[in-house]
């Protein structure tokens, strides 16, 4: 006899979960203390936690979002994403991910010459790809330690415990970049260059590639600059590079979990990278086994914007930055860190503290870090519907 479970087929509880997804106020719920044996069902279930899921979240698409790396999504990302989930497709086994192993193959092939690499793979994100590279820089190029600026990512300083090898951090010189004056003999090391600090937006003295066992650019947050005419020769010297990380989740516009780990020369990488098992019809290469198909919502995409759809919506982020980064350097009552170079600004007010102030204005417009022994506001240009004028007017409204 043929059971039919209907938790596995599409149902009418699909249609109201779009319509809760385009919602915007939602009936407050709390949830169960304890876990029922016989459960709510599809539908009430989506009804109870619309409130918690859709409703408490932070608003990244309101026009006064201004303070992460992280972006809002399309909803071209939205629609493959819920296709994904439906189909569940595991890239460790190619028999059950036919089309979602080659949309990889593509979106790789594609986006790779941008850096002047010739192959990697997706990942999970940054710190994953940052780790992947170091891991390819020990065994390939027999590298015994990494070299970083103080500035670089916390996944550089993980990588380094992970895989054994010391860290040696390198202070930065005025401009928040690392000092080539502090650089030693680096024959034997990985030298990690930042493209956006996390903090400041800054970008390492991309020169610096080549000199060293093995050259890894962190662009996590500026690669996709690569896209653009406009900005591209700011990562100039990236193609030279041995491997380059990115994250797609944030310039790239992608839902999380979404980056690439790139290589210049990917078949010496790929064999280092890649083990087998008698359970895997083809070796499982990179760090993670089992992975689902990010790559068809960044597929997706790309085929929706083209190159230049993904370079517009980056050049309209740069210049609400350029533009918010005028207004507070026109402002006597503001202190401007320093003119933004990959559409990250830092401010403080003169006659307050950083907590008392975004303390006055709304949640999520600005984040907080510390640069310089100093805290500062700060404002990312991720958003690609942000209102600087708005964001402006609740400046002057929390200074008065």
């Amino acid at each position: 006899m043929k059971y039919i479970d209907e938790s596995f087929t599409p149902a009418e509880g699909l249609e109201r979960a779009v319509k809760l997804l385009k919602q915007r106020n939602f009936e407050a719920s709390v949830l169960p203390r304890d876990l029922s044996a016989e459960g709510l069902g599809e539908e009430k279930t989506l009804d109870l936690l619309a409130f918690h899921v859709l409703g408490r979240a932070a608003a990244l698409d309101h026009p006064l979002t201004f303070a992460h790396m992280d972006p809002p999504t399309p909803w071209i990302t939205w629609a493959t994403s819920l296709w994904n989930s439906r189909l569940n497709q595991n890239l460790l086994h190619p028999s059950i991910s036919p089309f979602a192993s080659e949309a990889e193959t593509k979106v790789m092939s594609w986006i790779t010459p941008f850096f002047g690499m010739n192959g990697g793979h997706m990942c999970s994100g940054s710190t994953v790809a940052n780790l992947t590279a170091l891991w390819a820089a020990r065994d390939v190029r027999k590298v015994t330690k990494i070299v970083a600026s103080e500035y670089a990512h916390l996944s550089i300083q993980k990588s380094a415990q992970i895989l054994g090898l010391p860290f040696e951090c390198i202070k930065t010189d005025e401009g928040g970049r690392i000092d080539r004056r502090s650089l030693g003999d680096m024959t034997d090391a990985a030298l990690v260059l930042t493209a956006g600090t996390t903090a400041a937006g800054t970008i390492d003295p991309l020169d610096l590639v080549g000199h060293a066992g093995w050259s890894h650019i962190d662009a996590a947050w500026s690669g996709p600059l690569r896209m653009t005419q406009e900005y591209s020769h700011l990562l100039d010297g990236i193609e030279m590079a041995d491997s380059v990380a990115v994250s797609a989740h944030k310039w790239f516009y992608q839902p999380k979990d979404s980056a690439l780990i790139m290589f210049r020369n990917p078949q010496d990488c790929d064999h280092t990278l890649s083990l087998s098992s008698d359970y895997l019809a083809k070796p499982n290469t990179g760090l993670q086994g089992s992975r689902g198909a990010a790559a068809i919502p960044l597929l997706a995409t790309l085929l929706a914007w083209g190159s230049n759809g993904i370079a517009e919506r980056i050049c309209r982020s740069m210049r609400h930055a350029k533009s918010f980064a005028g207004k507070i350097d026109e402002d006597d009552r503001l202190i401007l860190w320093a003119e933004p170079k990959t559409g990250i600004v830092l401010f403080r007010p003169k006659f307050l503290s950083v907590d008392d102030f975004q303390q006055r204005l709304p949640e999520n417009m600005f984040s907080t870090c510390k640069v310089d022994g100093q805290d500062w506001l700060r404002a990312v240009a991720v958003n690609p519907i942000l209102d600087v004028e708005g964001v402006i007017l609740e400046i002057n409204k929390a200074l008065s």
